[in-house]
């Protein structure tokens, strides 16, 4: 979605679309090679492909039964963040949202994406009903647990082990209340 009329470097949230699918994947994947450099393999980081995400995400987004929403962030007319976010996955937490997750390009890193993000997705909790939201942040990613802190988001000692091919992540819990 273009808007010409927009300011150079304002931003417009709203919500993702199908047409959306590329730029989700580039960003996901983007995001994923540089914020995971040294916390994973760098095979599998490399390994990364935009058109096979770009086909995931255009799939989830046009699935009529996803039970989770997706944001964007537009810069100049471009796609440079996303944040997918809905109802607790985990069953230890009914009726808490959860921040399921959250990227921007790097090029785009500390320049206010990822707070107009953030702070979306928790209004848009709020709005749900949602008192409290979690999250999870891979060990070792001090830069996401430091923006999470920063924004309120407090490690409550919660940890999980999340195996994917070829991958074993360790993770850690941020909890923030949103009323």
């Amino acid at each position: 979605m273009t808007n010409d009329r927009m300011p150079a470097n304002r931003m417009l949230v709203r919500n993702a679309t199908v047409a959306d699918a590329h730029d989700l994947a580039v960003v996901h994947v983007r995001g994923w090679q540089e914020a995971y450099r040294g916390l994973m393999p760098q095979d599998v980081l490399d390994g990364l492909s935009i058109p096979e995400r770009e086909a995931n995400w255009a799939r989830f987004m046009e699935d009529p039964e996803r039970s989770s929403r997706t944001l964007v962030v537009e810069r100049d007319g471009h796609v440079v963040g996303w944040a997918g976010f809905g109802s607790a996955r985990d069953d230890d937490a009914p009726g808490t949202g959860e921040l399921w997750g959250i990227y921007a390009h790097p090029d785009t890193w500390a320049t206010g994406v990822g707070h107009a993000l953030l702070t979306a997705v928790e209004a848009a909790l709020r709005a749900e009903g949602h008192e409290v939201a979690y999250l999870w942040v891979l060990e070792g990613n001090d830069r996401a647990a430091g923006f999470y802190e920063r924004h309120d988001w407090r490690a409550d000692g919660g940890t999980k082990i999340d195996r994917r091919p070829g991958l074993v992540l360790h993770e850690h819990r941020h909890v923030k209340r949103l009323v």
